[in-house]
């Protein structure tokens, strides 16, 4: 059974920054995207970033130049480095996984929170 364990989340204040990791333990294979959300309250869950196996890298226009996702040379662990955190930040931060077998897998969650 596949899993998705994040780490990283915590309270940090406007400025700072955080390093978000997800790592998938079991048997997976054939990733083809790697990608982090964010969700609060009452609102959708957004893409923040993604990356393909490629190395092609996508970004929400909220997090642009702030924000850079990258991945492990096994390719089974992405991190999401965020920089210059504000309050409108803060939300839940959750890791995404997308096989070519058709596999979609989620995190359980981060909690993030920018505040001072």
């Amino acid at each position: 059974q596949v899993q998705l364990v994040e780490s990283g989340g915590g309270l940090v204040q406007p400025g700072g920054s955080l390093r978000l990791s997800c790592a998938a333990s079991g048997s997976i294979f054939s990733i083809y995207f790697m990608g982090w959300y964010r969700q609060i309250p009452g609102k959708q869950r957004e893409l923040v970033a993604g990356i393909t196996n490629g190395g092609t890298t996508n970004y929400a226009d909220s997090v642009k130049g702030r924000f850079t996702i990258s991945t492990d040379n096994a390719k089974i662990t992405v991190y999401l480095q965020m920089n210059s955190l504000k309050p409108e930040d803060t939300a839940v931060y959750y890791c995404n996984f997308r096989t070519l077998r058709g596999g979609y897998y989620w995190g359980q969650g981060t909690q993030v929170t920018v505040s001072s």
